[in-house]
């Protein structure tokens, strides 16, 4: 694998564009394989509280869409925005659907699972809500498991803001 951090990839925002992860290089990052139909959907409230409460500390919230478990993200980019933006309010980046798993995963993906492997080593993910905390250099920091709630991250928010 030639990647090395994650401001090596590019990926495509909900509305299609183009979006070069090396804009967020110098900040923290949590990525996050989200749903819109999953029992830890609710953690999208969460998530944005994150969002709001460290962003102008350099904190970036970054949610790629999977319908990979159980079809729990039926929709197309309109309606996981409305759905996002009028239940929970959310205003943190939204990514194009994606695989996060299989033949099809994409790179970006790949990587964060080689970098940060899941429980007894296994890559794969697991569930939708798998969060991954990114350095400032772009190098994961760790991997936390669907049902970790986003508050139970703010300690090592606060560790790698410290950096």
């Amino acid at each position: 694998m030639s990647a090395h951090t994650v401001y090596d990839f590019k990926a495509h925002s909900l509305s299609g564009a183009d979006v070069d992860l090396a804009q967020y290089r110098g900040k923290v990052l949590l990525i996050v394989n989200t749903a819109s139909k999953c029992g830890f959907t609710p953690q999208y409230e969460g998530l944005e509280a994150i969002y709001r409460q460290f962003r102008d500390q350099g904190v970036e919230v970054l949610a790629f869409p999977c319908n990979q478990f159980g079809g729990q993200e039926p929709g197309d980019a309109e309606s996981i925005e409305a759905f996002c933006g009028k239940i929970y309010s959310v205003t943190f980046p939204l990514f194009a659907k994606i695989d996060v798993n299989g033949n099809h995963a994409d790179p970006l993906y790949t990587y964060l699972k080689h970098a940060a492997p899941g429980l007894l080593g296994s890559a794969a993910i697991k569930w939708n809500f798998t969060k991954f905390l990114i350095r400032k250099d772009g190098t994961v920091y760790k991997r936390y498991a669907p049902q970790t709630k986003p508050e139970e991250l703010i300690e090592g928010i606060n560790t790698l803001l410290a950096e």
